[in-house]
């Protein structure tokens, strides 16, 4: 059994309450991850004071870390280090490794950039993501070489790869149908990411009928950020990974510290990922309310 501490969207500059970093840290310190995982947006506006900031509470941590970009680790409003050092921060601060890789007897994590500069969104924005036909065959070299002896493959992207449920299609990573197909020719069983502020998770083949693979996609809310969506508090993935069954908590911020609000366990029966459903706690109405 592994553990992941599954944190996306910090968003540095969006911080309203100071306190939280300081719980946050806590948190994951005192349930020691096998790993902890960030999938991006680091910071706001990719400025040298929120990756600063970023830096230090990354460097608070205990347990290994492994660490991808999101589209705000990446400047908007200067056009030529947008274009020609899009990620110069995010290597000065963060780290210059852009193809992270955690591994051991039981777990293999490999992370991707999926942030680009040129890549617009479908109302115009800068702020999808893509993976490109190079990332694929390095993703695809190095998930070949790893043992197959019952060692679970993980992939984390900023962008997700499935929408939430319920919601129109946005903010799916570009080149999503491509990717699955290397994904699932190398028995990757599950995907990490964020982007969207909302916290989910599903089979990809709910919205990519053409892949054959059952591969399960878990998406972290905000952790840090003052910018909710879906009425959804503050919270990190508190992950537990067995070749044939993944439990995802939600700790979520009620104000004062991280609770679990929500159990969501999936077994893989038959090689399908199969949600056995949500145990959900009398902290999750209690959150809302104060949010409200």
């Amino acid at each position: 059994m592994r553990t992941i501490a599954h944190i996306s969207d910090v968003h540095f500059g969006t911080i309203r309450d100071a306190r939280i970093v300081d719980a946050l840290v806590a948190d994951v310190n005192a349930r020691a991850p096998t790993l902890l995982v960030l999938s991006g947006d680091l910071t706001q506006r990719a400025r040298a004071s929120q990756y600063r900031a970023a830096a230090e509470m990354i460097a608070r941590f205990d347990a290994p870390k492994l660490v991808v970009p999101g589209n705000h680790d990446v400047p908007l409003y200067n056009v030529v280090a947008r274009f020609f050092a899009p990620l110069k921060n995010y290597a000065r601060f963060i780290t210059t490794d852009l193809r992270p890789t955690f591994e051991d007897e039981e777990l293999t994590v490999l992370g991707i950039n999926t942030a680009r500069p040129l890549t617009l969104s479908i109302n115009g924005f800068w702020k999808d993501g893509r993976i490109s036909e190079e990332q694929l065959r390095d993703l695809q070299s190095r998930l070949n070489a790893t043992p197959e002896s019952g060692r679970m493959k993980v992939v984390v992207t900023h962008h997700p790869f499935i929408p939430p449920p319920g919601e129109r299609v946005h903010g799916i990573v570009h080149n999503a149908a491509r990717a699955l197909e290397v994904l699932e020719s190398c028995g990757v069983d599950v995907l990490l990411a964020g982007h969207l502020h909302m916290g989910y998770s599903g089979d990809v083949r709910a919205h990519h009928e053409a892949t054959r693979r059952s591969i399960l996609s878990i998406q972290a809310g905000t952790a840090t950020s003052g910018r909710l969506r879906g009425g959804e508090p503050n919270a990190y993935n508190w992950i537990t990974l067995d070749p044939d069954r993944v439990a995802i908590e939600v700790r979520a911020w009620d104000g004062n510290a991280f609770r679990t609000t929500t159990v969501t366990e999936f077994r893989r029966v038959d090689g399908v990922w199969t949600s056995q459903g949500d145990e959900i706690t009398n902290h999750k109405s209690q959150i809302t309310k104060k949010l409200q």
